[in-house]
């Protein structure tokens, strides 16, 4: 086939937008031109492989079998594109450019306060966009090119990613300073009061951590888990309503100032998590990440 004839990367990325979004209209906005155009790169694309890749309808969106087939690969096919670029810049100056880092929510608000700020000194050429979602979604981004590189908490199933480990970040226990039973210089696991254990909801991999190190089955049946975030749980702790565990980078950052909390250590094999960044295997921006990953070690 001609090279005439080819799909534009701009039709491939209206397709990704709109496979992304569900909807024209915001799909257009996210590519930054109108719905019309954004439709007629969309038919363009269908005539040029003569299939249907979208039905539409007034209300609904929906991709044909074979829509979602060819969506995934001209998202892979972006990637490899934006991986040129990437090529580039890393010949030139390093961490320059722009950058595109998912963080887990567990470590966002308690690490990139300390390493923002020298990163920015250090680096100035260096545009760095955040993006603070739970693991399986910043996975989900990394494989798919939404982000460049991940900070995450091991173990967690990742893929097909390179891993730079970081530190380890040790578990503490932390209870209401007013409890009637004076506290232990640590805690073991069968100390914790499985009805009193307060946890983030489903989808932060530190409770599964957490729950992993105590090894008690009774604790992940009768934990309650319905923190949205660490601050909200040690508020929760500090009105008398039960224990939490705490990663010791959140101690360190602050988060029982003010309260009537305190932390003991978790007594037991392998009490805590590690840090680590990853990105996708064979990446032309490795040196990149590699620095980065020394610049975050170095923040712990």
């Amino acid at each position: 086939m001609s090279a005439t004839y080819l799909p534009t990367l701009k039709q491939l990325q209206y397709l990704v937008a709109l496979h992304d979004h569900g909807h024209f209209g915001r799909a257009a906005d996210a590519s930054f031109v109108t719905q019309s155009t954004l439709s007629a790169g969309l038919r363009e694309l269908e005539m040029l492989l003569g299939v249907t890749l979208v039905e539409r309808t007034r209300r609904v969106v929906r991709f044909t079998p074979l829509g979602e087939s060819i969506a995934d690969k001209a998202r892979r096919v972006l990637r490899e594109a934006e991986e040129l670029g990437d090529m580039a810049r890393a010949s030139g100056r390093p961490l320059s450019g722009d950058l595109r880092m998912s963080v887990i929510p567990t470590i966002a608000p308690f690490i990139l306060p300390r390493i923002l700020p020298s990163l920015r000194e250090r680096y100035p050429e260096l545009r760095l966009f955040l993006r603070e979602e739970p693991s399986a979604a910043a996975c989900e981004g990394l494989h798919s090119g939404r982000t460049d590189c991940v900070l995450l908490a091991l173990p967690y199933a990742c893929g097909e990613v390179t891993v730079e480990p970081l530190f380890d970040d040790p578990l503490l226990v932390a209870f209401p300073t007013d409890d009637a039973d004076p506290a232990p210089a640590a805690f073991k696991p069968q100390d914790i009061d499985e009805t009193r254990l307060l946890m983030l909801e489903d989808g932060h991999c530190l409770t599964e951590h957490a729950l992993a190190a105590c090894n008690r089955p009774e604790l992940r049946a009768e934990a309650q888990m319905l923190g949205t975030s660490l601050h909200t749980v040690v508020q929760m702790v500090d009105n008398g309503l039960g224990v939490t565990m705490l990663p010791e980078m959140a101690l360190n950052a602050g988060i029982l100032e003010h309260t009537r909390v305190e932390a003991r250590p978790l007594d037991a094999p392998h009490a805590s998590r590690q840090v680590a960044l990853v990105w996708r295997r064979a990446s032309p921006r490795e040196r990149d990440f590699k620095l980065l990953a020394t610049l975050l070690a170095e923040s712990h």
